[in-house]
């Protein structure tokens, strides 16, 4: 099997819930690429990620759900994702720095108004084209305690009955991966 992880924002392919999916789905190609922040480059380079590698799954964090939400077509378990992220980058516009390593050992990125810009016109055709299959392709896991965003009710009414609650805060540890994501990424995966 096949997973394509995407990390969340200013974070990395090295990122704790990719290793965490690796120790779990032993056996498993787990691809977790380092996304640009600028999504004139990122959704190009996801898309053709699946286009290369056709994951049988994608698992994406926070942004990264945002980012596997528009991958079409492909079976998909987003968690905690921010469906709004232009709302926080504007007021984090500047440099910040990365959260975990990057491959190109990049410490910094920047936040433009350009970059949110191009988040927000995405944000609003989003949710177009939802047909019946791309609604049961798609599950969605939110923190019930996440404290930084809370897209569980915009999700369910675009994914009726897709979303589901975990206990928990935005960024889950391994005990959480292992006992809330691992059963719903096992019966998405059985389910093709």
């Amino acid at each position: 099997m096949k997973v394509l992880f995407i990390h969340g924002l200013a974070s990395s392919g090295a990122y704790k819930m990719a290793s965490s999916l690796r120790i779990l789905l032993k056996g498993s190609e787990v691809i977790a690429p380092d996304v640009p922040i600028k999504p004139s480059e990122a959704l190009p380079m996801l898309e053709g990620i699946c286009s290369t590698e056709r994951p049988d799954l994608i698992v994406g964090h926070s942004l990264g759900g945002f980012w596997a939400q528009k991958l079409r077509g492909f079976r998909k378990v987003l968690v905690n994702p921010d469906f709004h992220v232009s709302r926080l980058l504007r007021s984090k516009i500047g440099i910040m720095e990365y959260l975990s390593p990057r491959r190109d050992g990049e410490l910094t990125f920047e936040i433009t108004e350009e970059a949110c810009q191009g988040y927000e016109e995405l944000e609003m055709i989003q949710f177009e084209n939802l047909d019946s299959v791309e609604i049961e392709l798609t599950t969605g896991l939110f923190a019930d305690h996440d404290e930084m965003v809370d897209c569980f009710d915009e999700f369910n009414s675009h994914y009726p009955g897709r979303g589901h609650r975990y206990p928990g805060t935005h960024l889950p540890n391994y005990p959480q991966v292992k006992q809330f994501f691992l059963p719903v990424i096992l019966n998405e995966i059985s389910s093709q």
